[in-house]
């Protein structure tokens, strides 16, 4: 599978320099016999190679296509036309030209290998603040299950039969909580790997949005929710499991920390070629020193939130910005204009095929 890979990325990467190559040859000859402006073609050959260095992988496609220029500039824009001619006056400005071309690609190709270390540390980092929450997060809930259940084994005869079914619903509760957390590092995991695999099939929005609704209304019966969608007909490219996560967990996120929330809305609607999920509550809204930091897992409060069980750090809104990114998409948070906070994604719609 790895050479199958190669192989298919060696051809994507051979066949995009032959037609940036092909672009800048016609370009150049565009600029010497219709402009007459013979200075600037050298320009855009090295144009070309840091496009070609940027697309490609490693080295060797914009070193091999500097040393190609150097060739075609000579054979093609020098006199005589259409002949070599590595002369003392010719070889000073090939140099140059190889030169400034060489530097260029690997100067391209530097800022790429940054820009690719720079997000590799993005992902060790969310996995060591993941590695941080995960230690306190579990650690309570886990506390109150131990506790709850010894409490029961070793004062079964004298708790009375209410007691022992508060004590089973809060173990059932934190349970219930615990696999939550549990699916959410699993779905981080899965969507900021070094090989990302979505499962992507055709979703009905309706569909995937009442499937969502009807699970969130089993876990949080009490909560007013609201919901809108567009009248006609929308499908997306998408896993539809994890999409269902994202906007339980964005749900939550305000059942959770919301505080003196009376309403939830789930709005979808289209913009242009992309659908829109917006999830808002009537709330207390976000801090504004938590807003530039909501979807990193780094944020932790300076004080105890109502219900320190389900305080989650920030994790379910980092697994819901890992799989939207993870969709091509974009999420954004903000405070609403009134009072509450608004999270809202966007997905690609799907494509008639007529």
């Amino acid at each position: 599978m790895k050479k199958l890979n190669w192989t298919r990325k060696t051809a994507k990467d051979l066949l995009f320099t032959v037609m940036i190559f092909i672009v800048t040859l016609l370009a150049g000859l565009f600029l010497k016999f219709s402009l007459d402006a013979s200075d600037q073609i050298p320009l855009i050959f090295v144009l070309g190679v840091m496009l070609i260095a940027l697309r490609t992988d490693g080295y060797w496609w914009g070193i091999a296509v500097s040393f190609l220029e150097v060739f075609v500039i000579n054979f093609v824009f020098v006199d005589p036309f259409m002949a070599f001619n590595f002369s003392p006056y010719t070889i000073p400005s090939a140099i140059v030209t190889l030169a400034v071309s060489l530097m260029t690609s690997a100067l391209t190709i530097q800022v790429k290998e940054q820009e690719k270390i720079r997000i590799v540390a993005e992902k060790e980092q969310m996995r060591a603040n993941l590695l941080r929450a995960v230690s306190h997060d579990l650690r309570t809930p886990l506390t109150a299950i131990y506790g709850a259940t010894s409490t029961i084994i070793d004062r079964y005869d004298e708790l009375p039969k209410d007691q022992q079914l508060e004590l089973l619903r809060d173990v059932k509760n934190d349970s219930e909580w615990l696999m939550r957390m549990v699916e959410n590092l699993l779905s981080v995991t899965r969507v900021t790997g070094d090989d990302v695999q979505l499962k992507k099939n055709s979703t009905v929005l309706e569909e995937l949005v009442g499937s969502t609704v009807s699970k969130f209304n089993k876990m949080h019966p009490r909560q007013n929710l609201h919901v809108k969608l567009p009248d006609h007909f929308i499908t997306i490219q998408g896993d539809a499991i994890l999409l269902e996560q994202v906007m339980i967990n964005l749900l939550e996120n305000a059942v959770f920390h919301a505080k003196g929330m009376t309403q939830i809305n789930l709005v979808v609607k289209e913009k242009g070629k992309r659908v829109v999920f917006e999830i808002s509550d009537d709330g207390c809204g976000i801090p504004s020193e938590r807003l530039g930091s909501l979807f990193n897992g780094s944020w932790t409060s300076q004080v105890e939130t109502a219900d320190s069980r389900r305080s989650n750090m920030g994790i379910g809104l980092s697994v819901c910005y890992s799989i939207i990114k993870a969709h091509g998409g974009t999420m954004t948070a903000r405070n609403g204009s009134r009072k509450g906070a608004v999270f809202s994604f966007t997905l690609d719609k799907e494509e008639d095929d007529e």
